[in-house]
């Protein structure tokens, strides 16, 4: 079969959701195509297991940033997935839905029925919350999360200390009533497995006859017909290329990064950058790949007296054990993220909303250098607190650079363009160094290992330092923005393509602004709300 009434590229945290949704009622025919191959690997099922793709490019796209003017030229890595799942698959599974305000922003410009109070609904029909059905939570919807609250490595609780020790507020739920404050992360695992939407979503639609994946397909193009309404697309799929059809919509969900190379490829974007490519332009959209936006992060590093997953996953006694421990009854470090406490604070008396998040992990790692090491424990009791801030106003772009396929797009982040940001960066080496003076931490710290004494109080030290360590924590988004003004954004608030019939974006490509956390639980808040759009539409 080559025609479907839906045809969604992408098969990550919103397209699998939207496979789901739309084949549900039985009276659409669609069709999911996923550039990467099936998620069926135990590591992926496996918790910590996504520190065996941060570097496979098996199941990762492995993109680097083009060398970033306010980083001292670095080029940043920026791991995308590149299998059934997406990202969603090779996550660190932080379940964070941002604030209320990050959502009444997205309203604000031009976008209703994106307020918090809009959202909340489908953030809830997500989710299957331990705790039940609250004013707040999800307690029946196929997301399994697991708090870690009742889990977490006990030196997690000298960082708590160490919050109250500042006066700091306390959280009990960031996805609850209270936002801000410390507090203990929640994560989207079920049981001691990553809860993916490919493993809570679409796993169980494939049985429907109705709903059809194709792996190892890399769409080239968005086709259209005389009237310009997007009407199929072509793919590569083992070295032969295939056309597929659809009847009614072709919708993007391939992320931050490829969702605008698509368009750009198919002749949506900017006519003159176009035009330079040789590409014929079908809709002059110049928004389209602008507005790109991430939150840059930066870790300090302690040596502890107390013992830390270091001295559990170090060595090949601590190893097994907790290999052991997860085989018999799905428990211990194997089944948790690694990203453990942390919380969302206040840089300054100015700030008018939480602005910094922090994560303090009871594992400091190695982040490796090259494509052939991986992550690894340092050898020592470690731990590492890790800020970046909430809601940059720094923004970047993703073009193509050919009109070749196969050619990897440009990234330009623009990282620390602005004074706010700047500002921001040195807030949160201040925070951390106030945490790491506290008496709780001191009590269980017998050295900063980085940046350590070589880094002194003042701002522009703080800055330096920043610019030369920081990275991204690789939540890219808004390149594809929602609003209602075609010269600035990309897709209407029914996430459709502005001025072109046919075509939808639903991913985290149309956030207005980033939201104040990890992105993955919003994402797929989208693709819940714009599942429910494209089924009333066509209704």
């Amino acid at each position: 079969m080559s025609e479907y009434d839906f045809i969604i590229v992408g098969a990550g945290s919103a397209g699998c959701i939207l496979a789901s949704r739309l084949s549900e009622c039985g009276r659409h025919s669609v069709l999911l195509l996923e550039a990467g191959g099936k998620d069926d690997s135990f590591w992926f099922r496996l918790p910590v297991g996504y520190v065996n793709h941060y570097y496979n490019p098996a199941s990762n796209w492995m993109y680097y940033t083009e060398a970033e003017p306010n980083l001292g030229g670095r080029k940043l890595y920026a791991p995308r997935g590149k299998v059934v799942g997406g990202s969603g698959s090779i996550n660190a599974m932080i379940y964070v839905r941002g604030q209320p305000a990050d959502f009444d922003d997205w309203a604000a410009a031009g976008n209703p029925g994106w307020g918090y109070a809009d959202v909340l609904p489908y953030f809830k029909k997500l989710e299957r919350h331990p705790g039940g059905e609250t004013r707040w939570r999800g307690g029946s919807g196929a997301i399994g999360l697991t708090p870690l609250k009742p889990h977490a490595h006990p030196i997690c609780a000298d960082y708590l200390a160490a919050c109250d020790e500042l006066g700091l507020p306390r959280s009990d739920d960031f996805n609850g009533e209270r936002f801000e404050g410390a507090g203990l992360y929640e994560t989207n695992i079920d049981g001691g497995v990553r809860a993916s939407s490919s493993r809570a979503y679409l796993r169980p639609a494939l049985s429907r006859l109705n709903l059809r994946l194709e792996t190892h397909c890399r769409t080239q193009r968005v086709l259209f017909d005389d009237d310009k309404r997007a009407c199929g697309v072509t793919v590569l799929q083992n070295g032969a290329e295939r056309t597929f059809r659809a009847r009614k919509e072709v919708i993007l969900a391939a992320g931050a990064v490829d969702s605008p190379k698509l368009l750009q490829l198919s002749g949506i974007g900017d006519e003159a950058r176009l035009s330079g490519l040789g590409i014929p332009t079908v809709r002059h959209l110049p928004a389209v790949g602008r507005n790109l936006q991430d939150h840059l992060c930066v870790s300090f590093y302690y040596k502890s007296s107390r013992r830390t997953l270091n001295d559990e996953l170090g060595n090949p006694l601590g190893q097994a054990w907790a290999a052991l421990r997860y085989a018999v009854n799905r428990s211990g470090p194997l089944s948790l993220s690694v990203n453990q406490a942390g919380g969302f604070f206040r840089g300054g008396e100015a700030a008018r909303q939480a602005n910094l998040q922090l994560y303090f992990n009871p594992l400091s790692y190695t982040i490796p250098k090259n494509a052939k090491a991986k992550l690894k424990p340092e050898p020592y009791s470690g731990y590492l607190i890790c800020v970046n801030p909430c809601r940059p106003t720094s923004r970047g772009e993703i073009h193509i650079a050919s009109a070749d396929p196969q050619a990897a797009p440009a990234i330009r982040p623009n990282y620390l363009s602005t004074e706010h940001d700047r500002r921001e960066a040195v807030e949160g080496c201040r925070l951390i160094r106030r945490l790491s003076a506290t008496r709780a931490l001191r009590e269980v710290t017998v050295e900063e290992v980085s940046p350590g004494g070589r880094m002194a109080e003042d701002a522009d030290s703080l800055l330096d330092f920043f610019r030369q360590e920081s990275g991204s924590i690789y939540h890219l988004c808004g390149t594809c923005a929602m609003g209602p003004d075609p010269e600035r954004s990309v897709v209407s608030s029914r996430l459709q393509v502005h001025g072109v019939a046919g075509l939808r974006v639903v991913d985290a490509s149309i956030f207005p602004n980033i939201t104040s956390g990890n992105t993955n639980a919003p994402t797929m808040m989208v693709a819940e709300k714009g599942a429910q759009m494209i089924l009333d539409d066509w209704r």
